[in-house]
């Protein structure tokens, strides 16, 4: 069961020059950093998790470089971290290492230096082609510049994704599809383009409880989100994933392990990891005793976790095994993001009958509605159902 699984590395570098208004990831605003000792702090927590997990003989299929920023990283860090996992784990000959990166100037001189210390796909955060955007949205960069920095990595990497924030105040969906139609041009074959999103603890959360922000109406954020959906399909550009667009063959290999439930370990401040352990007892008849997925939390704070690393080889602040049901509520909700949806037998193979975590009395009305299809035993939303994805997942698991 667990050997069919995927596996990826996630590390996370938690440090930012800003903070975005937007942003509710562990991220921190550090003037200076002592960057080899949290890429060597980062090394010792994979050699634990490695040895604890058992994990030397696991192929990983994809690395993932996030943050925080990690492009602020040097390219000498990003190479060691590699060349550890390398040594830790069995290396498939395809493995996708990612690095999310800002088109600042700045960064976009090392992209030549991060390729030759391993990096082979670029995530470039470009969120606007739209200066004033560009300014609400916090970014240090223009659109010019970002222009630039594409173009820099598309010489130096074969794979390049790129960001994009839209259904912005005062943002019309004219405007917007001006914008995407510009987007679409750009040679790119992975496009991310989410909808703005108050997030709790955000600056933005903020300015809203106080009447200084306000975000388009579901009304037209629903618009936009159809809109964009027919004209990226009609660029020849598949909605894999609920907001995430690829050319044939350019998916982004490691968000689908999140999405597909499948195992990761992360390493560095705040970062998340869930990982089958093969040394659980088994037992065909006894679900509980067969699963055996640890959900690892790191420390957050990255002074706090280091010195845990330095102490204990980990920053692991949390270590929990989860239940059969709550890996199949996340299989749920992570999966029916997903073109391709959930294969709702994989799903009892480590979870138990279905009729423990999913209503079907709810599937069948929703499939009967058209808002869901089920057809030999997948389960997906069908077009319009997503366009209320959070509503149907809420009414369909029995949480």
């Amino acid at each position: 069961m667990t050997d069919m699984a995927d596996f990826g590395v996630y590390i996370h570098w938690p440090f930012c020059q800003k903070k975005c208004p937007y942003c509710d990831f562990n991220s921190h605003v550090r003037e200076t950093v002592d960057q080899a000792r949290y890429g060597q702090a980062i090394i010792t927590e994979l050699e634990t998790m490695a040895e604890r997990f058992h994990l030397a003989n696991r192929p990983v299929k994809s690395v993932f470089f996030g943050g925080g920023t990690p492009s602020l990283m040097l390219p000498e860090i990003t190479g060691e971290i590699c060349g550890a996992i390398k040594r830790l784990f069995s290396v498939t000959d395809d493995i996708e290492i990612t690095l999310e990166a800002n088109p600042t100037s700045v960064e976009a001189e090392k992209l030549a230096a991060f390729r030759d210390h391993g990096i082979n796909r670029l995530s470039l955060g470009i969120q606007s082609l739209n200066d004033r955007h560009l300014s609400f949205l916090g970014r240090q960069h223009s659109a010019n510049e970002a222009l630039d920095a594409l173009a820099k990595a598309q010489q130096v990497f074969d794979r390049v994704s790129i960001d994009f924030i839209y259904a912005l105040p005062d943002q019309t969906t004219a405007d917007w599809l001006a914008e995407l139609a510009d987007i679409l041009t750009l040679g790119c074959d992975h496009l991310s383009l989410y909808q703005l999103t108050l997030e709790p603890g955000t600056a933005f959360t903020s300015m809203a409880k106080r009447g200084l922000l306000e975000i388009p109406s579901d009304e037209l954020s629903l618009e936009m989100f159809k809109e964009t959906q027919a004209h990226c399909k009609a660029a020849g550009f598949h909605a894999y994933e609920i907001s995430n667009h690829a050319k044939a063959g350019q998916m982004s290999r490691h968000n689908l392990i999140y999405w597909q439930a499948d195992d990761w370990i992360g390493a560095g401040p705040g970062a998340v990891g869930r990982i089958w352990s093969h040394h659980m007892p088994n037992s065909e008849n006894d679900h509980e005793t067969n699963y055996g997925r640890i959900e690892t939390r790191c420390r957050k704070h990255p002074d706090g976790w280091l010195d845990d690393v330095t102490k204990t080889g980990s920053g692991i602040a949390e270590e929990n095994q989860e239940t059969p049901h709550a890996y199949a509520i996340e299989a749920v909700m992570m999966g029916l993001r997903l073109a391709d949806g959930i294969n709702i037998a994989a799903i009892e193979g480590k979870a138990g009958a279905r009729h423990t975590w999913l209503d079907t009395d709810a599937v069948a009305r929703y499939c009967q509605q058209g808002l869901l299809n089920e057809e030999a035993g997948i389960l997906k939303l069908t077009e319009h159902g997503k366009t209320i994805m959070n509503t149907l997942i809420g009414e369909i698991l029995i949480l």
